[in-house]
């Protein structure tokens, strides 16, 4: 698998997880007491953790919240993920 396949994958999973668990928080901002959907909630948000710690351990972080450097400021080593680049 070539490295753009690689990151293309991943992001794509991230993305489909996220979409997953934006849909189950919505429904649940009309249904707060489906303990089905808090339930799918909770295995989406466990799921998404995972796949954005794939992502980062090899392409680094999405958001700069997740920059874990102490020795300096690696938001800046990469493109940045709206940029598209690997």
């Amino acid at each position: 698998m070539n490295e753009n396949s690689n990151h293309n994958d991943l992001m794509r999973n991230l993305q489909t997880i996220s979409f997953a668990m934006d849909d189950a928080r919505l429904f649940l901002d009309t249904h707060p007491y489906e303990l089905e959907a808090l339930n799918y909630f909770e295995d989406c948000m466990t799921k998404r953790n995972q796949a954005l710690t794939d992502y980062e351990k090899v392409y680094g972080p999405i958001v700069s919240y997740n920059v874990n450097d102490g020795n300096h400021w690696t938001w800046v080593n990469n493109p940045w993920p709206w940029e598209g680049e690997v």
